[in-house]
C-alpha cells in the first residue's frame, strides 16, 4: 500500500513527537553521563544522544524535528541504543521513519570467532580486538586487569579514540596525554583517509569533534602516521607507572579486525 504525502507528513510529525518525548525521559545518569545542576529541560540535551549514537548533532537535530531526510538502518539502530528504546519502542520508531518493520535483529559490532576468543584467552599479556574504525569487540581477562572490563563501556563508546579523548578515566591514565592523544589522532587519520568517507567514520568524527575540545582543535590537521608498534605507558591505580610494548596484527581472513598485544617491559 503506497504512503501518501499527507500520511508522511503526519508520520513526522509524529516521530518528532515521540523521539523528543523518548529523549526528554533518559536521564543522563542512565546513560553514564554527569547530571550536572544546570540543566533546564528534563532528560538528554540534543548533542548529548547525537554523542551516545555516534551521530553527527545537525543530522539528528532534523531527524528529530521531523524533517524529510533518508535515514539508514544503522542511524536508527545508533539513535535506539542512545535512547534506550524498548523492543516495542524500536519497532515503532522504524514504523514511523521507515514504514516498515526493523531487522529482526540489530545489527552490531563484527563478532569474533571461538578460536580467535581462545587465543586472546590463551595470552598471558593484555590483548583485545579491534576494527578497522577502532571499535574493541574482544579482549582478555589481562587486558581487563590493566585497563578495566570493556564489557561496562556502552558498546557506542567502546572505542579506542573515543576512550582516549572522551573519557575522563583514560585521560588519568596516560602521561603525558597531549603527546600520546596526538600520535593516536595521527595513527587514526590514515585508517579514516582509506575508507573513503565511510559514514561510521564521519559519525564518530563528528561525535569527537562535539565531545573533545583538543580533538576539535587538532583535527583539521594533516599529521599522519603508519607505525603499528611502539611503547606505551600507563598510570595504574594500584600497580603504579606501567611500560609495555605493543604491536598490531592484522587478523587474516577479517580485514577489518586487527589484534593488539601489549609486553610488559621490564623494569630497570
Amino acid at each position: 500500500m503506497a504512503v501518501t504525502s499527507l500520511q508522511r507528513t503526519a508520520d513526522r510529525r509524529a516521530l518528532s513527537d515521540f523521539v523528543r518525548d523518548r529523549r526528554a525521559r533518559t536521564m543522563p545518569d542512565e546513560v553514564g553521563l554527569p547530571a550536572g545542576s544546570r540543566r533546564r529541560t528534563p532528560g538528554l540535551r540534543r548533542e548529548e544522544v547525537a554523542q551516545l549514537a555516534g551521530v553527527g548533532v545537525t543530522w539528528y537535530t532534523w531527524f528529530e524535528q521531523g524533517r524529510a531526510i533518508q535515514v539508514s538502518a544503522d542511524f536508527l539502530e545508533r539513535v535506539c541504543r542512545a535512547l534506550q528504546l524498548d523492543p516495542a519502542e524500536r519497532q515503532h520508531l522504524y514504523a514511523l521513519a521507515q514504514h516498515r518493520p526493523p531487522p529482526h535483529a540489530a545489527p552490531g559490532l563484527p563478532t569474533v570467532s571461538p578460536i580467535l576468543q581462545a587465543l586472546l584467552d590463551s595470552l598471558p599479556n593484555p590483548a583485545y580486538i579491534k576494527t578497522a574504525r577502532w571499535d574493541i569487540v574482544a579482549w582478555n581477562a589481562a587486558n581487563t586487569a590493566i585497563f578495566g572490563d570493556y564489557a561496562l563501556i556502552p558498546p557506542d563508546q567502546r572505542n579506542s579514540l573515543w576512550m582516549i579523548f572522551a573519557d575522563p578515566r583514560w585521560r588519568r591514565m596516560i602521561p603525558d596525554w597531549e603527546t600520546a592523544a596526538r600520535r593516536v589522532l595521527a595513527k587514526f587519520r590514515l585508517d579514516h583517509g582509506r575508507v573513503g568517507g565511510d559514514p561510521a567514520f564521519t559519525a564518530l568524527v563528528e561525535a569527537l569533534q562535539a565531545a573533545s575540545p583538543e580533538f576539535r582543535r587538532w583535527w583539521p590537521g594533516q599529521d599522519v602516521a603508519e607505525r603499528s608498534e611502539g611503547i606505551k605507558r600507563i598510570r595504574h591505580d594500584t600497580l603504579g607507572l606501567l611500560e609495555f610494548a605493543h604491536a598490531t596484527f592484522t587478523v587474516e581472513g577479517a580485514a577489518d579486525l586487527r589484534m593488539v598485544t601489549y609486553t610488559p617491559v621490564p623494569r630497570g
